[in-house]
C-alpha cells in the first residue's frame, strides 16, 4: 500500500489490497465438485435456536437446521441485490475524484455479483435434498426496489448492519461447529473473507453520507432506517411461517398442538435473531450508529426495535 496516500484514501487502498489477496472462485475454491450431505446440519444451533425444541429427534433437528440454512443462503442472495446496486450508486461521488475509493467500490460490487451467483447455485444444489414444499417467498428485485427508495443514509445503515452480523455469525457460530456440512461451511468461510472488507467500506460510505446531512435530513433518515427494519421483519414473519409449514409437513410423525406452536415461535425468533437482533447488538454497529445520531433519535430506534428484541 502507498504510504503517501491521505488517511481516508489509505483505508480504501487497504481494502483493495486485501481483495486482491483473498480473491476466490466459486468452482475452484468453494464448491470443488462437491455436493451437500443430507445427513449434516447447515446452520449451527446457536443460530437456529433449535435448543428451544427439546422434543425434536436428532433427524428432526437436522431438518430444522437444513431448512433454515437454505433460507439463510437465499436471504444473502436477496440482500446482495440491493447492496450491489447501492454501492454502484454511491460510487458516482468518486467518479471524478478519489480513484482509489472508486476502485474499492467497484471491486465490492463485483464481489457482491459473484456472491449472488454463488447463492443461486446453492439453491439449485440444495433443492433435491430438502422437501419439495419449501418456498422462498420474497422476490429480490421487488425487495431491492423498495429498499433503494429509502434515504441513502438508511440503506447504508441497513447494509452495514447486515455485513457486520455476517461477520459475527461466522466467527461465533459457524466456524467453531465441526458438525456442519463441510461444503456449506466453506461457502460461508469464503463469503466471510470478502464481506469483512465490505463491512469496512460500508462504514466509510455511511460516515461519508452522514457528513452531508443536515439535522432534519438525518432525522428523516433515521425514520427511513426504522422503516427498513420493519420491512425486514415483515419478510421474516412470512418466511418463518412458510418454513415452519415446510418443516411440520415433512416430519415423519404428527406434531402436537403444543409442539407446532413451539416450532412456529422458534422459527420466527431464530429469524429475528439472525437478521435483526444479532446485528443491532453488534458492538461495532452500536458504536458507528451511536456516533452519528443524537439521544432522541437513538431512543426512537430503540423503542421501534424493542418488540423485535424481545
Amino acid at each position: 500500500m502507498d504510504m503517501s496516500l491521505p488517511p481516508q484514501t489509505a483505508k480504501y487502498a487497504k481494502c483493495i489490497e486485501v481483495s486482491r489477496r483473498i480473491r476466490w472462485d466459486i468452482d475452484r475454491d468453494v464448491i470443488r465438485g462437491r455436493t451437500f450431505d443430507p445427513m449434516r446440519k447447515c446452520l449451527p444451533d446457536g443460530l437456529t435456536l433449535v435448543g428451544r425444541l427439546p422434543f425434536l429427534s436428532a433427524g428432526e433437528r437436522r431438518l430444522f437446521s437444513r431448512i433454515q440454512g437454505r433460507t439463510y443462503a437465499n436471504m444473502f442472495g436477496l440482500v446482495e441485490r440491493f447492496i450491489g446496486a447501492k454501492m454502484l450508486e454511491v460510487s458516482r461521488d468518486h467518479w471524478m475524484g478519489d480513484q482509489v475509493a472508486l476502485e474499492a467500490l467497484v471491486r465490492f460490487t463485483d464481489e457482491e455479483l459473484k456472491h449472488q451467483e454463488l447463492f443461486r447455485r446453492l439453491e439449485l444444489m440444495m433443492a433435491p435434498t430438502l422437501p419439495a414444499s419449501y418456498a422462498f417467498l420474497p422476490q429480490p428485485n421487488d425487495v431491492a426496489g423498495a429498499v433503494l427508495a429509502a434515504p441513502t443514509w438508511a440503506v447504508l445503515g441497513l447494509t452495514c448492519h447486515i455485513e457486520l452480523f455476517t461477520q459475527a455469525h461466522y466467527r461465533a457460530s459457524i466456524e467453531p461447529d465441526a458438525a456442519l456440512d463441510p461444503l456449506w461451511k466453506d461457502v460461508f468461510l469464503y463469503h466471510w473473507k470478502e464481506e469483512s472488507q465490505h463491512a469496512i467500506l460500508d462504514e466509510l460510505e455511511w460516515l461519508r453520507e452522514d457528513a452531508k446531512l443536515t439535522t432534519a435530513e438525518r432525522d428523516d433518515a433515521v425514520d427511513g432506517l426504522i422503516g427498513l427494519v420493519g420491512a425486514v421483519d415483515g419478510i421474516l414473519q412470512a418466511q418463518a411461517k412458510s418454513d415452519a409449514d415446510c418443516f411440520l409437513g415433512a416430519m415423519a410423525r404428527p406434531a402436537s398442538a403444543v409442539e407446532e406452536k413451539a416450532v412456529r415461535e422458534a422459527m420466527l425468533a431464530a429469524y429475528r435473531w439472525q437478521y435483526i437482533v444479532s446485528g443491532v447488538q453488534d458492538e461495532r454497529f452500536q458504536k458507528i450508529l451511536g456516533g452519528m445520531v443524537g439521544k432522541a433519535q437513538m431512543k426512537r430506534i430503540s423503542e421501534a426495535l424493542a418488540p423485535l428484541m424481545a
